[in-house]
């Protein structure tokens, strides 16, 4: 059987996919099992950072991994602990859980949010609220607390304690918090699974003002569009607040898995030996990745970053059939006339391989992509929007 019949026979049928087969890559270039080059507008899902096969990255991981692959959590490691300290002088937080995934981030975040509510206001502070059409996992905490009720159909009954608030509503915002027992405001800063969608900074500015008002932990979830994908490295900083906990994921490890949650002084100290923790948690090899990553996310970077989301959205916009674009950075949603999936299918025939987020066709792809690059795919995505 080649890979996809035994795909089918023996993977789990959870994800429809493109009737693709990955073999080779390099940066925004994958090859399929027929030879056929595609650009990569997607990255894996903002997870490629540099793309494929980088060769920095590569040899970041291999040099670790020629070291040791894995201890556990009962002993130190050099990986771990710098990833650790890169990110709080980065950043100015003060404290980094790792796990593996978006998803384990955002379990640690609520689970922190949850015990700080206990100890700082009593048992019945334990409600979260977030954000209608968010999305922050698959697991059943976080399902339960991304604001769509597609995803809780299957899996009821969710767990209880998450309030929905209308995304850019700061009064009904205001009155949710007022008239609830709240330990925490949980937000997506881009709302990539629910649309590609940017929140208000006067939004943003009413949930830092009601946190501090309250005493509620900020809990901002970075794990799509963090890690340089805006433009800066926390979509925070484009917004002048400080959360009290940032989780991310995705392109922190740059196609290992990796979740990282920080906590800033208010959060610092909530959890003890025991409490949390996780077997994979600060990886060595992961961590190794993502300390590269990091180290390569310079301001002049970021800047590019900037430079090239500008260059494709004065490209895009106003084009045939393009409705509009949505988003921030290198993380764009495009409202299309013709159907998301149908434009996904056209430009996968013409060698560029795009995404959808609900009825949007979404682009994340690697940042460093090149504009040579850029031109091609902006070519196919033009011809195969026009009407």
């Amino acid at each position: 059987m080649n890979t996809k019949e035994l795909d089918k026979k023996y993977v789990a049928n959870t994800y429809n996919r493109f009737p693709v087969e990955i073999v080779s890559g390099k940066g925004a270039c994958l090859v399929d099992e027929n030879g056929k080059e595609y650009i990569d507008m997607g990255a894996g899902i903002a997870v490629n950072t540099f793309g494929m096969a980088d060769d920095g990255w590569v040899a970041a991981v291999t040099a670790q991994l020629a070291r040791f692959q894995h201890t556990s959590n009962l002993y130190y490691t050099e990986p771990c602990a710098r990833l650790a300290e890169m990110l709080c002088t980065r950043t100015g937080m003060k404290k980094v859980f790792f796990g593996n995934s978006g998803a384990e981030a955002n379990e640690c975040a609520i689970k922190a949010a949850r015990e700080y509510g206990v100890t700082k206001k009593g048992g019945e502070y334990y409600n979260i609220i977030t954000l209608k059409n968010s999305f922050h996992g698959r697991t059943l905490a976080t399902l339960a607390a991304t604001g769509q009720d597609v995803f809780h159909e299957h899996f009821t009954p969710m767990p209880e304690g998450f309030l929905y608030a209308e995304a850019n509503n700061c009064e009904a915002l205001e009155k949710m918090v007022e008239e609830n027992k709240v330990c925490a405001i949980m937000f997506e800063l881009v709302q990539g699974e629910g649309g590609v969608n940017a929140l208000d900074a006067a939004f943003v500015a009413k949930i830092a003002e009601l946190c501090e008002k309250h005493d509620l932990l900020m809990v901002d979830d970075e794990v799509q569009c963090g890690n340089g994908r805006t433009g800066a490295l926390y979509a925070y900083m484009h917004f002048g607040i400080k959360p009290d906990i940032v989780t991310t994921a995705k392109g922190l490890g740059a196609g290992l898995p990796i979740g990282a949650v920080m906590f800033g002084e208010k959060a610092a100290d909530i959890y003890k030996p025991g409490l949390h923790g996780s077997t994979f948690g600060g990886n060595p090899v992961c961590a190794a990745g993502a300390c590269h990553v990091i180290e390569r996310l310079t301001d002049g970077f970021m800047a590019e970053v900037s430079a090239k989301a500008e260059y494709i959205k004065n490209a895009l916009a106003g084009a045939s059939g393009i409705k509009s674009v949505s988003g921030m950075g290198l993380m764009m949603g495009l409202e299309t006339e013709k159907k998301a999936a149908e434009v996904v299918s056209a430009a996968m025939e013409r060698g560029v391989l795009l995404l959808t987020a609900k009825t949007k066709v979404r682009l994340l792809p690697p940042l460093n992509i090149s504009y040579a690059e850029l031109d091609k795919a902006i070519k196919v995505i033009k011809e195969v929007c026009e009407i």
